[in-house]
């Protein structure tokens, strides 16, 4: 049998609209067979019990829209050296895909996502943490741009809920994992960031 391959959880964090994802993706690519990809966001809870004009009106900047105990079923399978299931959710109609997808172990696990320092329980889990810091207004810029394009919002839409949810949200539960981050970097990154946390990850 092949040796037990001992994966290494590397996450990404910080504010919407941050770069966090651009970055996880860009050491994804940096590491290549290697590696593999996780984001949080296909771990928000389905929301298919609720009517549809109840849905946007959920919480989604709060930690408590996410699935916890599945995301750390998936975690504790790849520990074990095993493939996991990895749900896809749909951010137009806020509700799972029927399908899932296949994840197999990897020697790095890329993660992404806005809360992945927020509990204990996972920080002991992860090998390397970087924390993504961006300006307000830079975030909401590339939030309206994201939400408009590709998740079928209205720009009203998206800055109403930034300024109700996603900033009061950011302050409360994303910037103070700030502390807890073993890499903190600001985006635009400079051109020697990446190379940076690549040779820290291959240093794991």
């Amino acid at each position: 049998m092949p040796p037990l391959i001992q994966s290494r959880f590397i996450a990404v964090t910080g504010g919407s609209g941050s770069g966090k994802s651009w970055l996880a993706a860009a050491l994804l690519e940096r590491l290549g067979a290697e590696a593999a990809h996780l984001s949080l966001d296909d771990f928000y809870r389905d929301l298919g019990h609720l009517p549809e004009a109840e849905r946007a009106g959920v919480n989604f900047d709060d930690p408590a829209a996410i699935d916890w105990d599945a995301l750390r079923n998936v975690l504790e399978r790849l520990e074990r050296g095993a493939a996991a299931r990895i749900p896809r959710y749909d951010f137009a109609t806020h509700t799972r895909h029927a399908t899932s997808r296949r994840l197999a172990r990897a020697r790095f696990v890329l993660l992404d996502g806005l809360w992945l320092l927020h509990h204990g329980w996972l920080r002991d889990k992860l090998a390397l943490s970087v924390f993504v810091d961006c300006p307000a207004d830079e975030r909401l810029r590339r939030r309206v741009a994201r939400d408009v394009q590709t998740r079928g919002r209205t720009r009203g839409s998206v800055l109403r809920q930034f300024r109700q949810h996603v900033q009061p949200m950011h302050e409360l539960f994303v910037e103070p994992q700030r502390a807890w981050a073993t890499h903190c970097v600001t985006s635009p990154l400079e051109k020697n960031v990446q190379a940076e946390l690549l040779a820290a990850c291959l240093a794991m």
